[in-house]
């Protein structure tokens, strides 16, 4: 286990990440992931199980259009905010499917209850995968039964597989720290890689740990967290039909229950904001197409929404994202995306830096080293460092480039 570093002043973080930790880490835990037939030769078909119900929490996407899954969980949840089990199908994202898609949807549901026995309100079910095609339920059915779950390394990865689509690396984390004297243990899992640009959530996130919190305080933890993490990346501009964050708590790890008044819950609520920035993070590094991460970091805004949205403009600027593909320093693309936002923006007050090259003080230009931007430039995480000197706020944002790769992957999606 390592330390980690959440910012460059936090050296004395006691948020411990968990090198080869997963979602099966955390007490109570299980996974499973199978390959059902829903896509030709990739496990298709996954599922993480508590030994106990778990208190939960969750976010949806904003879009109209929400997926049958979504208003499924949506009711388990609502019954008792308590969830034991979820299941997941990629290949078909069960959307705008109507009556039979939402019949499909509690079925699946249905299924996984009678495979483990529990109530169906205590499953939640999500779907990612083409819009617009009905579930193969058969496949469905045969995949729930083939599941089996363990708490090893190799049957999380197994789920992990099991959920992605476009994605070409699976994206995990797990994190610890000491909370009301005890080892109180986090981890996640998330897909995604096209059509990022959540407002509640982003593409699919899943959270287990033990720790011993009401589902009531734990939404609002995550709802707390959010705004600054998953909805903090973006890769195409375009928001999902199957937008889900899922957090479940088993209170395994045998602590007093935690409360906005409890003295560790800043530290708790530190946790899940790791955990979901690290998972946010991934997804926005693999995008689509994706050759860089870019990471952008506003200061002196007047206040932190101002600077996340001004952040957030930037890293899904479509020509910001092709320049740092083509390790072109043309700050003036990132001076026309802060122009377009709606914030309170002094135009004569503006530093911008690329990196460690000083490219904009007080909106007067700087001479620069083309090629030491251009040796800059051809990494794979890139930072960009905007000062607005107009109030305290500060916030950040990630992204990815735009490259080639990204038309070729989206033209041919569904063959």
């Amino acid at each position: 286990m390592v330390q980690v570093i959440t910012s460059q002043e936090d050296v004395t973080s006691p948020i411990v990440e968990v090198k080869e930790g997963s979602i099966v880490t955390p007490k109570g835990f299980k996974a499973a992931g199978v390959h059902a037939g829903l896509r030709y030769n990739k496990k298709d078909i996954g599922a993480i199980v508590s030994e106990v119900p778990a208190n939960c929490a969750a976010v949806y996407t904003t879009s109209h259009f929400q997926a049958a899954p979504l208003k499924v969980t949506q009711d388990s949840i609502a019954s008792e905010k308590l969830i034991q089990a979820v299941v997941v199908n990629s290949a078909c994202a069960n959307a705008c499917t109507g009556d039979q898609g939402l019949k499909d949807a509690y079925r699946m549901r249905q299924l996984m209850a009678e495979a483990l026995q529990i109530k169906e309100e205590y499953v939640a079910v999500s779907s990612t995968g083409v819009i617009g095609e009905f579930l193969k339920m058969d496949k469905i059915e045969e995949g729930i039964k083939k599941l089996e779950f363990h708490h090893t390394t190799e049957y999380a990865t197994a789920f992990q597989e099991a959920i992605l689509t476009t994605d070409t690396v699976m994206k995990k984390c797990c994190y610890q720290a000491t909370i009301a004297g005890v080892t109180v243990t986090m981890g996640g899992t998330s897909k995604g890689s096209g059509m990022i640009h959540p407002n509640m959530a982003t593409m699919l996130g899943y959270i287990t740990t033990d720790a011993n919190i009401s589902s009531e305080v734990l939404q609002g933890a995550l709802s707390k967290v959010i705004p600054t993490t998953f909805n903090q990346i973006t890769v195409d501009g375009d928001t999902s039909t199957n937008d889900t964050v899922l957090v479940l708590a088993n209170g395994m790890a045998n602590h007093e229950p935690l409360t906005e008044n409890h003295p560790d819950y800043p530290l708790f609520l530190k946790l899940l904001s790791v955990t979901c920035e690290s998972l946010a993070k991934q997804i926005a590094k693999d995008g689509e197409g994706a050759t860089k991460l870019i990471e952008v970091a506003v200061s002196g805004a007047k206040t932190d929404e101002e600077a996340r949205m001004i952040a957030k403009q930037i890293v899904g600027s479509n020509l910001v994202k092709t320049a740092i593909y083509g390790s072109d320093a043309n700050w003036g693309r990132i001076i026309t995306a802060i122009g377009q936002t709606e914030t309170d923006v002094n135009p004569s007050s503006v530093d911008i830096a690329i990196g460690p090259i000083r490219m904009l003080i007080k909106s007067e230009p700087q001479g620069f080293s083309e090629e030491q931007a251009i040796e800059y430039l051809n990494q794979d995480f890139i930072q960009i460092f905007v000062d607005l000197h107009n109030g305290n706020g500060a916030g950040k944002a990630w992204g990815c480039d735009l490259s080639y790769d990204y038309v070729k992957i989206n033209a041919s999606y569904r063959t």
